[in-house]
């Protein structure tokens, strides 16, 4: 498959926290936190190795187990089709993404799943964060399949277009999505009663300043970042800011392909971390040298991407997002797929920093639920330490820490863990009380 390794520390998720051999021990700390629903990706390389064609029975068979242990113990799965790894042989047939073949081996791939799978899941995710998978896989070449062109690579790729392919690829991602959709509408939601959405990656996004340019630029950056994604599946269309600046390198819809992508979303998945603040740079656009980042013709400031930085604790970014998406978009249904604290690995089991992140964010959907958002779940980015497509396992999100150092990979709850439970079983949740949970030698 197109491997999932971490661009700064040459990891990989070969392994990673081993849910594949550790799958009931994992669901019984759910269901001893109190989670009621669960959210994983489906390999596609795992279920169909080569892509299209026979299906791994030992593939089928865990997911299989994974879904009815999760149900069994009454936790709705959510489930991802694709979150960046990918059949080598049809990244080496076609080149993957870039071909219009994709829609085609997609839609049989989630074809698949909906008929293994779909008596049990109600929730699919098409593909996970596409604007960022298009970013780091084709522009600056730092994820999966690392692909991008001098002078916009953060690696040595030699393969690629920087100033073209990301815009290929979202516009075959949302192709790709719409007929997996139209699919499921056609030949199993009478049966199933289930829902297909797409995410998307968000920042709270706050000019530098007041003034018009600043305004202005704000407002492109979030029709590059959110409006790439969303507006075609509620308007059917680009934004115009996107038309104007990437001119012709932005593939056109058909009037067939509008109608089709239009409407075909039962939900967005918001994943959002934390706020950039943006300042016009309007001369990007005098660059001969031009790509997506010279097309936003913006400058933008917030934490970096390859750092082990914890976020500062901003949550009135996710409301403005949740309200701008309310106001845009038609307030359509939402689901956090992801929202989470950042520490480096093994930091402290006494993670007081994401126990505050965690507490301040929920607090601000709630606002934000107040306020007319179609909010319909939330999920903590992540239940266990993972490893992060950016960060290896370096960085940390997770509520239970992995001990990749032990045979056995056991699981310890972090403070965050002990708060979330109390959390979701509707009992006190001071950070002052959480830190006295660490004296109850019961949990």
């Amino acid at each position: 498959m197109v491997g999932i390794k971490s661009y700064i520390h040459g990891e990989n998720g070969d392994v990673a926290c081993d849910e594949y051999h550790k799958y009931k021990e994992d669901v019984r700390l759910m269901v001893e936190t109190g989670l009621d629903a669960y959210r994983f990706s489906i390999s596609w390389s795992r279920l169909i190795p080569n892509g299209r064609g026979p299906v791994n029975p030992k593939g089928l068979q865990y997911y299989n187990n994974l879904i009815n242990e999760l149900i069994s113990n009454g936790i709705q799965p959510h489930v991802t089709l694709h979150n960046f790894d990918f059949p080598q042989a049809l990244e080496d047939e076609y080149g993957g993404w870039v071909s219009r073949d994709i829609i085609r081996d997609f839609t049989d791939y989630a074809d698949v799943c909906f008929r293994e799978f779909g008596d049990r899941v109600l929730y699919w995710t098409s593909v996970n964060e596409p604007n960022v998978f298009a970013l780091g896989g084709y522009d600056q070449g730092t994820a999966p399949p690392h692909r991008c062109s001098p002078p916009f690579c953060a690696t040595n790729s030699t393969r690629g277009n920087s100033t073209s392919e990301p815009y290929l690829v979202v516009h075959h991602v949302l192709l790709a999505h719409s007929s997996a959709a139209r699919l499921y509408r056609r030949k199993y939601r009478d049966k199933q009663h289930g829902f297909v959405g797409i995410s998307v990656f968000t920042f709270g996004i706050f000019p530098v300043t007041n003034t018009e340019k600043d305004r202005v630029a704000s407002q492109r950056f979030h029709d590059f970042l959110v409006g790439w994604i969303v507006e075609p599946l509620v308007h059917g269309d680009y934004p115009t800011s996107m038309k104007t600046n990437a001119g012709a390198r932005i593939p056109a819809f058909t009037n067939h392909e509008s109608k089709q992508v239009k409407g075909s979303c039962d939900f967005i998945g918001v994943i959002h971390y934390t706020n950039v603040n943006v300042t016009d740079n309007s001369d990007a656009l005098k660059n001969k040298l031009r790509d997506y980042n010279a097309d936003m013709a913006i400058n933008y400031y917030g934490p970096g991407l390859f750092t082990n930085e914890e976020y500062l604790v901003t949550p009135w970014g996710l409301q403005e997002e949740l309200s701008t998406i309310k106001l845009l978009y038609g307030n359509p249904p939402i689901f956090i797929l992801e929202n989470g604290q950042r520490t480096p690995n093994n930091s402290s089991l006494q993670d007081v920093s994401r126990v505050q992140y965690l507490s301040a964010y929920i607090g601000g959907v709630l606002d934000a639920l107040r306020d007319g958002s179609n909010v319909k779940g939330y999920f903590a980015w992540s239940f266990m330490d993972v490893f992060e497509l950016l960060g290896g396992y370096e960085s940390s999100f997770g509520l239970y820490y992995v001990d990749r150092d032990d045979p056995e990979l056991k699981r310890y709850p972090k403070l965050s863990a002990k708060w979330y439970s109390q959390f979701l079983k509707g009992k006190s949740t001071s950070i002052v009380e959480a830190i006295e949970l660490e004296k109850d030698p019961s949990y």
